[in-house]
């Protein structure tokens, strides 16, 4: 359908209208509107709404709908170009490393849906190429999209599913994996491969957009070169989170998987380490590392894939005046483990210690973090704390409640005497344990003048050597 006939979808006076002026779907046009002059480009209506309203993508990234009684002066600018598709418009270097995009939905693979107006995951990782199109030299893509869900419908099943996929390109050869993932439970994920891939010869990194890639606000371009870089360059075999690292577009951050959280709902820099330094920076020159422990890039042979999670756990937080038949449901339900989110150093009110006593009696394992996030918790300070320990509840260290809870899926699918679930949980595994909590962790902004002297080392850097 051409972007004249699509014009018909509005009324037939704006229709009219557009018409006389040369104007088509997409074209680029400038009116006034309530004294001031507005540009933008023409959208096709959608589905629902008034047909007299003409819809506009201004360029902040924004559409705005105004009624045609309202428009004063409207004027063609000029006519859009079609985009010709990555195929057709880049060249891809031969001999350069390979990298597999894992696509499973998210804002990063979305689109606007101009039927309903409304952003879908539905962007197949094919078309990376051309919204980045410096990775033509950066790295040969090989794209996959393994499913396409929004985050919060991710679940045990489908963790395994990525991970046996993971298995699978690193033994065909390729030189890093990057996930392209859903911003909202993306810690969850990158939790739950940080204790099943073992032995990685590269990075497997998960990375978003908070802003959709038609906007021109979006993270999307930036965040996707910046994971590739990781997934060519880095020295480690881990698995990482790649986000915005400040509002603009001057760097991203690379967060490890058990020690990142998504810290506001709508900021380009949403992610955090928390409890923990991000692992490294990465500008459009290069990365430089942040930290000097890592794990090393394995031999592929060592890789594995140690699957499993126990799903009759439960993640609560605790609140003032919390009904204690909240953990009693728990136990009748025969759940295996719960994690709380407790207060300060780790506490519950008094009235929760009864239930909580009744399921270490019945074997569920109970562990212990702190809603405050940072800092860790310590059940030897306060009365209370001390209380739960002689129940037999398990101290969560500085976890976050997120790593916390798949972390005891994880474990109750390898162990389910209490003992020996208390062990694992109580060991550092992917570097989710920080034996240390450093006075500078809080808050959680780097030092710009060492983050400047860190990127100057970048420059000159090729970032197509590993």
């Amino acid at each position: 359908m051409s972007g004249q006939e699509e014009i018909e979808n509005y009324s037939e006076r704006v229709a009219s209208l557009l018409r006389d002026k040369g104007i088509r779907l997409f074209s680029r046009l400038r009116f006034k509107y309530k004294g001031r002059v507005l540009e933008g480009i023409l959208l096709p209506r959608p589905q629902y709404g008034d047909k007299d309203v003409l819809v506009v993508k201004l360029d902040n990234g924004y559409n705005i709908g105004v009624h045609i009684d309202e428009i004063h002066e409207l004027t063609l600018v000029k006519h859009e170009g079609r985009r010709e598709r990555a195929e057709e418009r880049f060249k891809i270097r031969k001999g350069l490393p390979s990298v597999a995009v894992i696509g499973t939905g998210g804002t990063i693979a979305s689109r606007v849906d101009y039927v309903t107006g409304a952003v879908y995951p539905s962007l197949s990782p094919k078309d990376i190429y051309d919204l980045v199109p410096e990775l033509t030299e950066l790295a040969e893509l090989r794209t996959e999209e393994l499913f396409n869900i929004f985050s919060e419908d991710m679940q045990p099943k489908y963790w395994e599913l990525v991970a046996r996929r993971v298995l699978s390109y690193f033994k065909e050869g390729v030189k890093g994996v990057i996930i392209a993932h859903g911003t909202d439970t993306m810690g969850y994920t990158s939790a739950a491969l940080s204790f099943m891939l073992r032995g990685l010869p590269g990075p497997v990194v998960l990375v978003g957009a908070q802003r959709s890639s038609d906007r021109p606000s979006s993270d999307t371009a930036l965040n996707m070169l910046s994971a590739t870089i990781v997934s060519v360059n880095a020295p480690f075999g881990e698995v990482v989170v790649v986000m915005h690292g400040s509002t603009n577009d001057e760097y991203c951050l690379v967060h490890r998987g058990t020690k990142v959280r998504k810290c506001h709902t709508s900021r380009r820099d949403a992610f955090r380490s928390v409890n923990a330094f991000p692992i490294a920076v990465v500008t459009k020159e290069g990365m430089s590392m942040l930290v000097k422990e890592y794990n090393p890039r394995c031999d592929v042979d060592e890789l594995r894939v140690e699957g499993g999670f126990d799903e009759k756990v439960a993640l609560i937080k605790f609140y003032p005046n919390m009904d204690p038949g909240i953990i009693e449901y728990l136990v009748d339900k025969e759940y295996h483990g719960i994690v709380l989110e407790g207060t300060g150093l780790g506490h519950v009110r008094r009235e929760l210690l009864r239930p909580l006593a009744r399921a270490a009696k019945d074997g569920i394992a109970v562990v212990m973090t702190s809603q405050c996030l940072w800092g860790r918790v310590n059940l030897n300070v306060y009365r209370r704390g001390v209380e739960l320990l002689k129940i037999g509840v398990i101290p969560g260290e500085d976890m976050l409640p997120e790593t916390a809870y798949v972390k005891l899926m994880w474990v109750l699918a390898r162990a389910r005497d209490i003992d020996e679930v208390r062990k694992l949980m109580l060991t550092n595994i992917a570097y989710e344990i920080d034996r240390r909590s450093l006075y500078e962790y809080y808050p959680p902004v780097i030092d710009r003048k060492y983050l400047k002297k860190v990127l100057k080392r970048n420059r000159g850097k090729d970032v197509n050597k590993s």
